[in-house]
This record gives structure tokens, C-alpha cells and sequence, in this order.
């Protein structure tokens, strides 16, 4: 039996300073390093998906820090406008990575957004990319596929490439956040195409899609990325094989204790944004006949506890804890 455990966080702006940075400024940086190590040392997971990473210079920043626990990597050549993008660490070779970005064609798929002052203008890729990468572990070989979809925060779009956080009008406010649910279904629609490519016909490599999908587990856009429905976790379906099963995802939000059932606190309402999704492999059948759970938990104490967050990034500028829980996931295959 082999034991494959994975984690995914939203490590909320890691990025490293600029070499002119203040002193104060280049502390937090090392004391977020120092928070990160030491959560992802004590959950030790094999492979570690990670959303807002700002690049490769503090990828290899917290991979030195780790030291040496973690001496694989592999990071988006996609970020966002800011900069930031997902990233794996690994204590396994990478056998394989790949990003994913390109919207693949279809009429759902087919996205316009708003410009400056108001034109419209063509969306034809993830406002973040995904990767997928293969890792391999006492023979087991593992598919796992990162993403960070798009936000429900709203930015309004203004001349010279600038953006506000604050619409003109409440017309602009209602397009802007129109378009940005579009584009978080489109780019949910995408990860199920791209997934259900590596799902048909294949009983041997288990997939995991895991990551911050900036809504929770009964929202359409993370209901679009289970596949059929009738067999998710929890319900009598769950046990009983059936021809969806190929292609099938199964959300692990339910096998979270409902009190620990959250990963984020948005305006004192918690809401579980990062989420793990599992191919039937990673549920083998037991001798009752029943399949076999893994361990999950969103780790809300990895501090004291996790912080209340508002509509507005600045006020979280200065902060060294992430505002994101991470998540585990323990199989025993």
C-alpha cells in the first residue's frame, strides 16, 4: 500500500521584494517564508499545489527554505496582470508538466470582456494558467492539475492599462461582474475538458484537481468540474460503480468535518474556495464493498485562526499570513 498525500494553498502574494525594498518589507518576506515552512513541514504532504506565487524567485525562495524536503518544482508560464501565477513543489521527480491556458474551441467558450472606455475586446485564455504535472511514487504514477480561477473580486478597466476597484456606474459594475462569472465558467469549462482528456479509457494514472476555484462547492462552476452526477461523496450513488465513473470527479469537500468545512473568511462568512477533486482511482473498494475515504481537512488553525477579509486588497498589504487555509488530502492506494 502506498500512502500519496497532497495539499493545495492560496499563499496570498508571495512575492520577493524588490532589492530596494524596505527593511521592514523584506522582513515579512522572511517571516512569511518561515509561516509557510513551517505549516507545509508538519503536514508533509508529497506535493504541494500553490496559487499566487509571484514567480520563480520566491518559488525557489521558499523551496530553499524547505530545505531540501521539497527539491522539485515546476511554476505557470501564465501569471495575471499582477503577476502572479500556480506552482507545484514536490518531493518526487516530475515526470511530466504542461501548462494550460488556451481556451479549446466551442460556442460556450467563446468570451468577450470590457476595455477602456467600454470597447469590447476578445478573452481567449485562463486569466491565470492551470499546470498539470506527473509525479511518480513507490510505482504509483499520479496525474495532478493546479488552478487558480478567476476572482470574484471587480476591477473596472481605465485608459493608459490602469484599473479601479471601483465602477463608474452601476451599469459598468453589473458588466464587469457579469463577465467575470462568465470567464470563471469558461475557465471552469476548460479544466473539464482538459481533465476528461486525461480520464477516458484510463484505469491506471489517478487524477487530482486541486486549487483555489474562487467559489464554493455548490456553485455551478465547481459543479461543472465533477462530471455526472449521482455518485459524489455522501450520497447512496457514491458506492454503487456505474458508467460515469470513468470520467467521473469527486468534489472531497464532504469528507471535511462540516465545522472545519471552510478554507476562507469573507466578511465573517467562511466559504471553502480551495477545493480537491479525485478520479475514482483514488477510491479503492474494500472488502465490505463500500469505497475507501481519504483523510481531508481544511487546516483553518494553521494559525490562530484565519482573518476576516473585506473587497479590498490594499488592506491586506502588510499582512504575512495568508488569508487562505490549505487543504489535504491523504490516500492510501
Amino acid at each position: 500500500m502506498t500512502t500519496f498525500k497532497a495539499m493545495t494553498w492560496n499563499v496570498e502574494n508571495l512575492l520577493r521584494p524588490a532589492p530596494e525594498a524596505s527593511q521592514a518589507d523584506q522582513q515579512r518576506f522572511q517571516q512569511k517564508l518561515a509561516l509557510l515552512v513551517g505549516v507545509i513541514n508538519r503536514l508533509d504532504p508529497d506535493v504541494v499545489a500553490l496559487q499566487e506565487i509571484g514567480g520563480e524567485e520566491p518559488l525557489h525562495d521558499l523551496q530553499q527554505a524547505l530545505g531540501g524536503t521539497y527539491p522539485h518544482r515546476a511554476v505557470s508560464a501564465f501569471p495575471d496582470r499582477r503577476g502572479i501565477r500556480v506552482a507545484f513543489l514536490s518531493k518526487h521527480a516530475v515526470d511530466e508538466q504542461a501548462d494550460i491556458v488556451e481556451f479549446p474551441p466551442g460556442p460556450v467558450l467563446s468570451l468577450h470582456g470590457l476595455a477602456a472606455p467600454g470597447d469590447s475586446t476578445s478573452i481567449n485564455r485562463m486569466s491565470r494558467g492551470a499546470l498539470r504535472l506527473r509525479v511518480t511514487k513507490n510505482g504509483l504514477t499520479v496525474d495532478l492539475i493546479t488552478a487558480h480561477l478567476k476572482s470574484k473580486l471587480l476591477t473596472f478597466p481605465r485608459p493608459g492599462g490602469r484599473s479601479s476597484f471601483t465602477p463608474r456606474d452601476e451599469e459598468e459594475r453589473a458588466q464587469v461582474a457579469g463577465i467575470a462569472l462568465i470567464q470563471r465558467t469558461v475557465e471552469a469549462v476548460t479544466l473539464r475538458i482538459r481533465a476528461s482528456a486525461f480520464l477516458v479509457g484510463n484505469n491506471r494514472n489517478p487524477l487530482l484537481l486541486l486549487g483555489d476555484f474562487n467559489d464554493v462547492p455548490e456553485a455551478q462552476t465547481s459543479l461543472l468540474l465533477n462530471g455526472p452526477t449521482g455518485s459524489e461523496i455522501g450520497t447512496q450513488g457514491f458506492d454503487r460503480p456505474d458508467e460515469g465513473d470513468d470520467v467521473r470527479l469527486f468534489n472531497l469537500a464532504p469528507a471535511i468535518a462540516q465545522e472545519r468545512r471552510f478554507s476562507r473568511v469573507h466578511r465573517g462568512r467562511g466559504e471553502l474556495l480551495d477545493q480537491i477533486f479525485a478520479s475514482e482511482e483514488f477510491f479503492p473498494v474494500e472488502l465490505n464493498n463500500r469505497r475507501r475515504l481519504p483523510i481531508v481537512d481544511s487546516h483553518i488553525d494553521f494559525e490562530s485562526q484565519l482573518s476576516s477579509v473585506g473587497d479590498d486588497p490594499g488592506e491586506r498589504a502588510r499582512e504575512t499570513a495568508p488569508d487562505h487555509a490549505p487543504v489535504t488530502a491523504s490516500f492510501d492506494l
